[in-house]
Order: structure tokens, then C-alpha cells, then sequence
């Protein structure tokens, strides 16, 4: 997963990276797939979602969504 979380705008990569580096092994299976999922869609699509513009209108990207920007949102110390 973490080649699939290079993408091709750097405002992305630094959201995705640490979160796939730091949490995607300890997520369950549920998580995993979403994440996943999530990957297929386009950078425009998870730029609007990772910038607060907009939400997923699919449940399931929406709830790791909401994980990977809390975890994003963390301070560092705090994970």
C-alpha cells in the first residue's frame, strides 16, 4: 500500500505516506479494504476530501477518510 499512496500531488503524499507507514498494518480487515478502495480513487477527488471540501458520498470512504485526517491531525507526540 505505500507504493499506492504515492500519488502525483505532494499535498497527498505527505497526508498518505505517514499514515500508511505509521497505521495501515494494525488496521483491520474492514480498514484495509477501505484504504484500498480508497486508493483507486482519483488525486482530484482525494485532495477535495483530505482538504475538508467535500465528503465521500460512498460510507466506506468516508469513514477512512475521517481516520486517515485524524490521524493527520494529531500532533506528532500524540500518536
Amino acid at each position: 500500500m505505500r507504493w499506492a499512496s504515492r500519488r502525483g500531488m505532494l499535498e497527498l503524499d505527505l497526508v498518505l505516506e505517514p499514515f500508511v507507514s505509521a497505521r495501515y498494518a494494525g488496521l483491520d480487515d474492514n480498514d484495509k479494504n477501505r484504504y484500498r478502495d480508497l486508493m483507486l480513487c482519483e488525486d482530484q477527488e482525494l485532495f477535495g476530501w483530505f482538504l475538508g471540501r467535500k465528503i465521500p458520498d460512498d460510507p466506506e470512504l468516508a469513514a477512512i477518510v475521517r481516520t486517515i485526517l485524524e490521524y493527520a491531525r494529531t500532533p506528532p507526540e500524540d500518536r
